[in-house]
């Protein structure tokens, strides 16, 4: 059996093993694909294993042989579903792979705006504390979360841990659940009310954005409801970039009406030389790498091996389509 993975470079740069896939058959990895590359690599393969190379109707019709593409991630919009089902292809994806990590980097970037480690670290090395005459100083003021509200959107699998977390630094944490069972959830013993994104928006310290990006959410955070936060506040943002409106978070960050962005994502990626957030004021960004701890990608590779372990098995895990 011919395996093709397009663009193994993201989820495996060469320090893990391709090994799960590769007892079941004969696999062929490239570090990047490129659109008019797809079909000629692709081509004569039964399983195709893509991240972000696209699988779009034109590339399908041209491979019919292919039966299986397992896609590297949670998210799927990379792959013509429809084009697919019609073709009696199977198209999987890997959910829940990095709900820890993705929760260990919201918090991250809340430690970085909060303590600001790596701005001290940089002016330390730089030789700002041998210039100091003093013991100890600061660049700028440090915020301790203890008692701070914490306002998260989106209260799934990763929502529920960053609440976690919080709740353990002493936040007072609420949340603002897709389909709100009741007045509040519990997790790991820590009591979590429910509101609304405009009533928790007038009171939170920090805000932290953990929904799929739909048309109903592209924007969520626009500039009509940053005009509500309270002053100061910290957006953290390791959903989607859409997600937010980045043109008005940098009137609001340059304004002193946020306190502080923290993402791990952007509108368009890899980012464009005009994004606005380049150069922005107390703004941290991470190149989409939540997910990619060592632990996490062994994790999805392993998780994508079992998907096609079931397909080849006639039943089937974790189909999108």
């Amino acid at each position: 059996m011919k395996i093709v993975i397009l663009d193994g470079a993201g989820a495996n740069p060469g320090d893990i093993s391709w090994k799960p896939l590769e007892r079941f058959g004969e696999v062929t990895a490239y570090d990047y694909t490129s659109k008019e590359q797809v079909v000629e690599r692709a081509s004569g393969a039964e399983i195709c294993i893509t991240n972000k190379t696209v699988f779009d109707q034109d590339t399908l019709e041209k491979l019919p042989g292919l039966k299986h593409i397992g896609v590297l991630a949670t998210g799927y919009n990379v792959v013509d579903l429809e084009c697919c089902r019609k073709h009696g292809i199977t198209v999987t994806n890997v959910p829940e792979y990095a709900t820890y990590a993705t929760a260990q980097m919201t918090i991250a970037l809340l430690l970085e705006l909060a303590c600001l480690p790596g701005r001290h670290s940089s002016d330390v090395m730089d030789g700002g504390w041998c210039r100091s005459p003093q013991f100890s100083y600061f660049l700028a003021p440090l915020t301790e979360l203890m008692g701070k509200n914490m306002l998260i959107f989106g209260f799934g699998k990763i929502g529920r841990r960053v609440a976690a977390i919080a709740s353990a630094l002493g936040m007072n944490v609420s949340a603002v659940p897709h389909h709100p069972d009741g007045t509040e959830g519990m997790v790991d013993g820590y009591k979590i009310p429910y509101t609304t994104l405009e009533e928790g928006l007038k009171t939170a310290d920090v805000i932290s954005v953990h929904c799929p990006l739909t048309p109903e959410t592209k924007h969520l955070i626009s500039k009509e409801r940053l005009a509500s936060v309270k002053h100061g506040a910290l957006l953290i943002n390791c959903a989607r970039g859409p997600v937010i409106d980045e043109k008005a978070v940098r009137e609001a960050l340059d304004s002193g009406l946020l306190g502080g962005y923290g993402a791990d994502v952007v509108s368009t990626e890899p980012m464009l030389p005009e994004n606005p957030l380049l150069g922005a004021p107390n703004c941290v960004i991470t190149p989409h790498i939540a997910w990619a701890p060592k632990e996490t990608r062994i994790r999805l590779i392993e998780a994508a091996a079992d998907n096609l372990d079931a397909f080849l098995k006639g039943s089937p895990v974790n189909v999108v389509n």
